[in-house]
């Protein structure tokens, strides 16, 4: 009996949407790019529920004509190859021809298109793979296709879909790829009726600005060279603009996004000694090659591109990366002052004029040794007691014992009871010692209990600021001046989701539209803080992980308020205040770990205080 058989196209299908389309960002990707090889000179995305509802794409190229608006949802229908070697000449996004026939086999399409040449366009209905209606329409030149219901035959994968606000993320982020590359183009985002960004023809460094905001201007080198084998062009931040996580970070080839860890060395590499350890510099960086020394058929997503010459490449990148930050200053020199310097001639030897050795004059009767009476200094009068009679004697030290433990402790015993301060940096009362103003020693039971005063008080600050955003309202301090903060449109969209957790805590915050913000008001606790920088903490903070728990936004936001508003390692307490932050710890859910946790109590029991004298 025969056991191996075709497919059915839909089956088929569905196997082939399982590389293409993994989720709505994938969708997105794909549309887009084919609006650019379309020749579009805008492009409007418009999203409801993150890509789940619907996702529509508008463009203004050269449209379909009816047969070929039939054909693009075929398997392996391309206009954009006609055989194998043209893999090795690819100047534009698609090829394979699986991009359309992937998403509606998994979605309900409805496509209006019509090219310049024709009066009318069509309008094309499909359900999982299946043509369920085609008639004449009347439309504008272009394509404008809709995508609803993603997943709706496929429920196993539209379960895993993440929440809302992390699809929308990555939907932002495939956004932008696609933006940057294409600054010639107009677009513009929306999600659920409102407009994320909108994006004007322009040239690259103003697209890369209004992507990122004003602030990434000022941080950018250009970088330019030209060789034989790749052209480098684009730009990478100052040293100064090195961060910790969260940075821009972006390679295109010949118009294309990718990712090349081996390249991304060589950013590091030209940027070494210049940055702290562990930090990024931000760079876009855009290489133009011979299509035929790269392959993008490797992998579906089109992001892992291989070359033929990249160690070459690498070396190149590195020189120029060094050649701009050398040109435009940004490595730290030597700065001398030279205002009020003399000026200095130049000798002209063509001006005949004769050259003598300098000579040396000295005073001969010049004696260093010889005291001149008119220009002593007046002595030190005789009764110069009188200066400090009013001055008591200190008394003289309460005699005290201290017994240090061995070398490699860090504690001490004090065999005096007293409320002064003690020597090394250790403050005390009658139950509480500060040491080196970190650690809180008090006495117990089972031995001597330890307490990282820091973690402590992000602990006590943690708790109450949750209880503040779960409906406990907290005091606001208004600015003076507001303070404005600009956020790119995939972080502006999602502190949108975070400001009613902002109100709740005391935040006063404004959208001024464009991702800018005004910060009007502050918690109480926050006094003293720099407000932009909490907040964009919050919002690094909050992009770190995808999670699937609801109030995992507020534990996130109450974590850095916690640690923004806490004591600081080496901050002096008195006894009252340490008495004080202990009461406070114990009363917390759980005093003996922070939030992410770190170890806050430590006991050192009396058996080992013992064995370390020998007991």
């Amino acid at each position: 009996m025969d056991i191996i058989h075709l497919l059915p196209d839909s089956v088929a299908n569905q196997i082939a949407a399982g590389e293409v389309v993994q989720r709505p960002s994938s969708v997105i990707k794909e549309l887009m790019e084919n609006a650019v090889d379309a020749g579009a000179s805008t492009v409007d995305v418009l999203v409801v529920d993150a890509g789940r509802t619907s996702i529509q794409v508008i463009d203004d190229g050269k449209g379909m004509s009816e047969q070929d608006a039939r054909m693009a949802f075929e398997r392996h229908a391309t206009s954009k190859i006609q055989k194998a070697e043209d893999l090795f000449s690819l100047h534009t996004m698609g090829f394979r021809g699986e991009a359309l026939p992937s998403i509606a086999a998994v979605a309900q399409v409805h496509l209006l298109t019509r090219t310049v040449e024709s009066e009318l366009g069509t309008d094309l209905t499909i359900e999982g793979s299946r043509i369920t209606g085609q008639e004449v329409c009347s439309c504008p030149v272009g394509a404008n296709i809709d995508v609803r219901n993603l997943f709706f035959n496929v429920p196993a994968r539209r379960k895993f879909l993440k929440s809302n606000q992390t699809e929308l993320n990555n939907i932002i982020q495939e956004f932008e790829r696609i933006v940057l590359v294409n600054p010639t183009v107009s677009f513009s985002l929306s999600h659920n009726g409102t407009l994320i960004t909108k994006l004007p023809a322009s040239n690259l460094r103003q697209r890369i600005v209004n992507v990122f905001g004003k602030k990434l201007n000022e941080q950018l080198l250009s970088v330019d060279v030209d060789t034989t084998l790749a052209r480098i062009t684009g730009f990478v931040g100052k040293p100064e603009a090195a961060r910790k996580k969260n940075t821009n970070q972006y390679f295109f080839v010949n118009g294309r996004y990718m990712r090349h860890p081996y390249f991304h060395k060589a950013v590091v590499e030209a940027f070494a000694h210049l940055i702290p350890e562990g930090e990024q510099i931000p760079y876009f960086l855009y290489f133009e090659v011979d299509p035929s020394n790269i392959d993008v058929n490797i992998h579906p997503t089109k992001t892992e591109i291989k070359f033929e010459n990249d160690s070459a490449i690498w070396q190149i990148l590195v020189a120029a990366i060094k050649d701009s930050l050398g040109k435009f200053n940004a490595v730290p020199t030597i700065d001398f002052d030279v205002e009020g310097r003399p000026d200095i001639p130049a000798f002209d030897f063509n001006s005949g004029a004769e050259v003598h050795a300098p000579r040396v004059q000295v005073n001969s009767n010049y004696n260093p040794f010889r005291s001149d009476e008119g220009k002593r200094q007046k002595q030190t009068p005789v009764d110069w007691e009188k200066l400090y009679a009013d001055i008591k004697k200190p008394e003289p030290a309460k005699d005290y014992h201290i017994e240090e433990l061995p070398a490699d402790s860090s504690f001490f015993t004090l065999n005096s009871s007293f409320n002064e301060e003690a020597s090394n940096g250790m403050e005390m009362s009658s139950s509480h010692f500060q040491y080196r103003g970190q650690y809180i020693l008090t006495p117990v039971q089972t031995g001597l209990m330890m307490i990282d005063q820091h973690r402590a008080h992000v602990r006590i600050l943690y708790e109450k600021f949750l209880k503040q955003i779960e409906g406990q309202k907290a005091s606001s301090q208004g600015l003076l001046f507001p303070e404005i903060l600009q956020l790119a449109p995939s972080d502006a969209v999602l502190f949108q989701d975070m400001t009613d957790e902002l109100r709740s805590l005391g935040f006063d915050i404004e959208s001024l539209g464009g991702g800018s913000f005004s910060v009007n008001g502050v918690p109480a606790d926050l006094e003293g803080a720099n407000p932009v920088q909490v907040l964009t903490q919050m919002v690094e903070t909050v992009k770190e992980k995808e999670t699937g728990v609801d109030n995992e936004l507020q534990h996130r936001i109450a974590l850095v308020m916690a640690r923004n508003a806490s004591i600081v390692t080496g901050q002096a307490l008195s006894n009252q205040e340490m008495e004080s932050l202990l009461a406070e710890l114990f009363q917390c859910q759980n005093p003996n770990l922070t939030p992410t946790g770190k170890v806050i109590v430590s006991i050192l029991e009396h058996a080992q205080i013992e064995k370390m004298f020998g007991r």
